[in-house]
Order: C-alpha cells, then structure tokens, then sequence
C-alpha cells in the first residue's frame, strides 16, 4: 500500500496477553493487520493454535506473531529486514516476557536457507513488493503436516502461484483480501478439510 503508518498502539485481541499494548514504529508500508481481521483469522485457527511452531515471514508489525503466541503458539520466528522492526519486535517481547526468534533476513534468503517445519506462516509483505506468488512457491518444504498459511494481499490481486494451494477461508476489509491457506500437492483435501 505504500503509506507510511504513524507511530501507533498494537493491542492484543485474545489470549495469555489479551489487552496488551505495543508500540507499532512508523515505518513506510507498514500496515498492521487490523483488529477485526485478525479476530477472524484467529476464529478460523481456534482451538488448534496450542503447541504450533509458527513463522512471520514479515513481521512488520508483529501484530499476527505475537497474537499467536499469546493464544498459545510454542514458538515463533520473526523475519524483518529493517532495524527499527526488529527493535520493536524485541522491545515487544521483552515487554510481554516473550522469547522468539527474531531475524535480520528477507524471506526468500530464508526459506532458501533454512531447513525447519513450521505449522503456521504469516505472509504479509509490503503490497508494493508483490511477492506473494514467489514466496508460495518456495514455501512448501518448509511446511509441516497439518500447516495452514494466512496470506494479505490486495483484494485485486490473484496471489496464488500454483496448483496445490487451496483456499480454505477467505475475507476481505477495504481494499485488503486474506486467505487461509494450506497446500495440496496431490489435490487432496488439504489436511482433512472439506
């Protein structure tokens, strides 16, 4: 989108840490996912965010990250390539007595790199870098049975790559779409969805 957010207030919405308040930086195209869109998101995943090992691709402002585990993810890594972000994703965890993992990496080098299997992936990048398909399309062996995939994408755009990905849940809030996704090599029903 482009647009350069004000420095602001993130508040928790559900678990361990509901009604928390953490500072979101000023950062051009940052775009924290809003209240009401992450209370569906969340409604969508519930109950089974327990125990999961999740990966924010682009943390930005670390609203879906820290959501999760405060309803009770294991573990979270966070990928921001700006410094500010990731200061404030530190400051946010020290704040909420969290322990992630926070990294100075793009999500490409990453998943090139990186050799673990995470359940749950947070892909929200800048609009304007229009990487939606590419990082779909490197995603799945960093995939572990039974994973789902939140995309935010433009609610013109089409950010599916390839076969394989369906669609489990959608929505849209203005001009922003999101999707709840899993992926099928097969055509089978993702992970025992109808």
């Amino acid at each position: 989108m482009g647009r350069t957010a004000a420095t602001g207030r993130l508040r928790i919405i559900g678990g361990t840490w509901r009604g928390r308040k953490l500072t979101v930086p000023g950062l051009a195209g940052l775009r924290p996912t809003p209240d009401r869109v992450r209370e569906t998101l969340f409604n969508w995943l519930a109950p089974d965010i327990a125990g999961l090992r999740g990966l924010d691709l682009f943390a930005g402002s670390r609203a879906l990250g820290f959501e999760a585990l405060s309803r009770g993810a294991l573990e979270m890594t966070f990928l921001d390539t700006q410094a500010e972000a990731r200061k404030a994703l530190r400051a946010g965890a020290e704040q909420l007595g969290a322990a992630p993992r926070i990294l100075a990496q793009d999500a490409l080098s990453f998943l090139a790199a990186d050799n673990g299997r995470y359940d749950l992936v947070f892909i929200d990048p800048p609009f304007s870098a229009n990487l939606w398909g590419t990082v779909l399309s490197v995603l799945p062996p960093r995939l572990a049975p039974g994973h789902r995939v939140y995309l935010e994408s433009p609610a013109d755009a089409d950010p599916l790559p390839q076969a394989g990905w369906r669609v489990l849940k959608e929505g849209r809030a203005a001009d922003v779409a999101f999707r709840l996704l899993a992926y099928a090599p097969d055509g089978s029903t993702a992970n025992g969805e109808n």
